[in-house]
């Protein structure tokens, strides 16, 4: 068992932190409040080939595996660009991963050079207001019509999707009450986002929030959206399948984002606390200060293996439901530990936002509830792995 990473991974680590110095707690800070998404960091990691790490080769990007583009999401996420974390999510992982994996031919010749050169974006579709994170009870729904599916209904905390040039939609074309077993009757489509918008059955409106802002969440509404039969990711009625290779790099992106968060929030604390004079010594040699944060650092080391063990898992097509799930809990759970440890150990001045605590324990907090809530993760680890009566 070799616990070094590959030479693959280390460049990636070095190049995105090369790219990640340029942009520090400042710019993303200032990003943020003005609810700007991060164009020159996202031109940069694009023409450094770090965006499209995944893609094959023969499509212009560099054939790489989930575990370099988890490298990539924590080390963007520890330079301080916690919010960049949706960078990764979006289009590496819900596109790119996506397409490569279970995208036809065309698909992939069509997409996938746009994917590797960040002229493309991409979002998913899948929560709705109703169904929330029950996915197997969504409604929107899809019925052939010719050589085309027409798609309605709604979905809610879609991010990205204003500068998405597709979406992912997950859809039902067969009702879920309808369905044996309820795991049947999915389909996910490439919707045309620009194309739908033009012709007005594709609406979204922004939720305002409180963190992550360089990136929009947005409510949408689907009313009467043509798709071509073209556009089917994998095979229609029959895309759970698809939609766990969706699901699981998601949750490892997001867990890498939780381990570069921590990361960046302990490098700041650690600094304030070396440098911060208080009684005559620095606030740092006070076992208070400092054995909290050597705690948070033994477990952003712990989340760090599980998520690298996650994503050897995944490229390797191992199954690995369990440990997406655990990297993603561990993750999220020492990203906000660390950012409020932070936050404790900057005293009042962490709430100024002349420090960028204050922006690191909002982007910390969302991750306990998205992409999928702590407790049904727990609900997760409990029936599934530990064999627990289900309470449902």
């Amino acid at each position: 068992m070799d616990f070094t990473l590959p030479d693959t991974a280390q460049a990636v680590q070095e190049g995105v932190r090369a790219i990640g110095a340029r942009y520090d707690h400042a710019y993303w800070s200032r990003l943020e409040e003005e609810h700007r998404f991060p164009w020159e960091a996202w031109r940069d990691l694009a023409d450094g080939g770090w965006l499209g790490l995944t893609v094959p080769e023969e499509y212009g990007g560099g054939g790489q595996g989930m575990l370099e583009l988890a490298v990539a999401c924590e080390t963007l996420a520890a330079s301080g660009g916690t919010g960049g974390i949706f960078l990764y999510i979006l289009t590496p992982g819900f596109g790119a991963t996506t397409l490569t994996r279970h995208g036809t031919e065309e698909q992939k010749r069509a997409l996938l050079p746009g994917l590797a050169a960040g002229e493309v974006q991409f979002c998913l579709g899948l929560t709705e207001p109703d169904a929330g994170s029950d996915a197997l009870s969504i409604r929107t729904r899809a019925v052939r019509d010719g050589d085309d599916f027409v798609r309605d209904g709604q979905k809610i905390w879609i991010s990205g999707l204003e500068n998405a040039d597709w979406m992912i939609a997950v859809t039902r074309t067969v009702p879920a009450g309808d369905a044996r077993p309820r795991t049947s009757g999915f389909t996910l489509f490439l919707v045309d986002v620009r194309e739908a918008a033009e012709a007005g059955t594709l609406r979204w409106t922004p939720i305002p929030k409180m963190g992550s802002n360089v990136v929009t969440s947005s409510q949408v509404f689907l009313d009467g959206v043509r798709v071509p039969a073209d556009n089917v990711i994998g095979e229609v009625g029959r895309g759970f399948a698809v939609l766990w290779d969706v699901l699981n790099p998601e949750r490892i992106l997001a867990a890498a984002g939780g381990v570069g968060t921590a990361d960046a929030a302990l490098d700041v604390a650690v600094r304030y606390a070396t440098e911060r004079q208080v009684f005559g010594r620095p606030i740092g040699a006070n076992q208070g200060i400092q054995f909290p944060l050597a705690q948070i650092k033994a477990k952003t080391e712990l989340g760090r293996l599980m998520t690298y063990k996650a994503a050897w898992l995944f490229d390797n097509d191992l199954p690995c439901h369990a440990e997406t799930n655990i990297a993603k809990l561990t993750g999220a759970q020492v990203g906000w530990e660390a950012a409020e440890r932070a936050f404790q150990t900057f005293g009042g001045m962490a709430y100024s936002k002349e420090y960028p605590v204050e922006r690191l324990f909002r982007d910390a907090r969302i991750a306990r509830n998205i992409p999928v809530a702590e407790e049904l993760v727990l609900a997760h680890i409990g029936t599934q792995v530990l064999g627990l009566p289900r309470s449902y």
